[in-house]
């Protein structure tokens, strides 16, 4: 399996990658926003060194309690980040962290590899951004819009209803011109979900390999972690967030979005390195196999 972004190609099975959360936002849920562009690139630096493979640069914070900034004050953080990123020559990847349309657009003219959607992608517009900038698409599910408290959904079967998502999303992003090997399917924990449904996620999470595509897993501090382990400080939830990164390797995760890139880089390492001498692959789900080299 290929995932190609931009100037980037990542060939799976590969040991997991790490995306590194950088907040361009005075409010993140989290409480490690940064609101100027200049320290958000040392903190995406500091992040890069400590293992990450990829940074997701977000301008707005996707609280359901704060009001939505401007169209233009998103892109003009973003831009102004995007230029400091480009002009310190780092080479890894970058993911931009958006669901509206004018802000992709502006940005990813500018720059970046990916486009982080947090806004179950009801039209092909960002599809379209992102053939025509050679940038991948992460489409996450989701129901209704961001910045909107979705706390009521229930499901009949959330795997079910996630299949039936994705595979409605990726017709229309192929409609629109968007290759599949460039795309990444994220189930959206937390958003418009309950607990016992980002439970089931997280146990059978091998089911969205069914569609050959990687799969981002955005496990940090999440709201389930704090349920579980009656936390309501999200910074205080890192141990509950490397368990649900090992979780996530078994269950045949590709990709891991986290605050913490140290104790998920190492947690990567380290299971992986078990799994190797377990003897590889016969105690793995069988969508995968895992390789031990970066």
């Amino acid at each position: 399996m290929i995932l190609r972004a931009r100037g980037h190609v990542f060939e799976f099975p590969r040991q997991p990658l790490v995306m590194g959360i950088v907040n361009l936002s005075a409010d993140s849920f989290s409480g490690d926003g940064l609101a100027d562009a200049t320290a958000c690139l040392a903190h995406a630096q500091q992040l890069l060194s400590d293992g990450a493979d990829i940074i997701d640069v977000g301008a707005e914070s996707a609280r359901t309690n704060r009001e939505p900034i401007s169209v233009q004050e998103e892109v003009d953080r973003l831009c102004g980040f995007v230029e400091h990123w480009i002009e310190s020559g780092i080479e890894q990847p970058l993911s931009i962290n958006t669901w509206r349309p004018e802000v992709a657009r502006e940005v990813l003219a500018l720059g970046g590899d990916i486009l982080n959607d947090i806004g179950a992608l009801p039209d092909d517009s960002n599809a379209r951004i992102c053939a025509q900038t050679g940038a991948a698409l992460l489409v996450m599910h989701s129901i209704g819009l961001p910045k909107v408290p979705h706390t009521h959904v229930g499901y009949a079967d959330v795997l079910e209803a996630l299949e039936l998502f994705f595979e409605e999303k990726l017709a229309l992003v192929e409609a629109a011109g968007l290759p599949r090997e460039a795309v990444i399917l994220d189930p959206g924990i937390d958003f418009a979900k309950q607990t016992a449904d980002n439970l089931r996620i997280y146990a059978h999470l091998e089911r969205l390999n069914r569609f050959g595509r990687p799969v981002l897993l955005p496990v940090s501090r999440k709201t389930v972690i704090g349920n579980v382990l009656g936390i309501t400080d999200p910074a205080q939830r890192d141990a509950g967030t490397v368990a649900c990164v090992v979780q996530g390797m078994l269950r045949g995760a590709h990709i891991f979005r986290v605050h913490n890139v140290r104790a998920t880089s190492a947690a990567v390492r380290t299971i992986g390195a078990v799994l190797g001498a377990a003897g590889g692959t016969e105690n793995l789900p069988p969508h995968e196999t895992y390789l031990l080299e970066r």
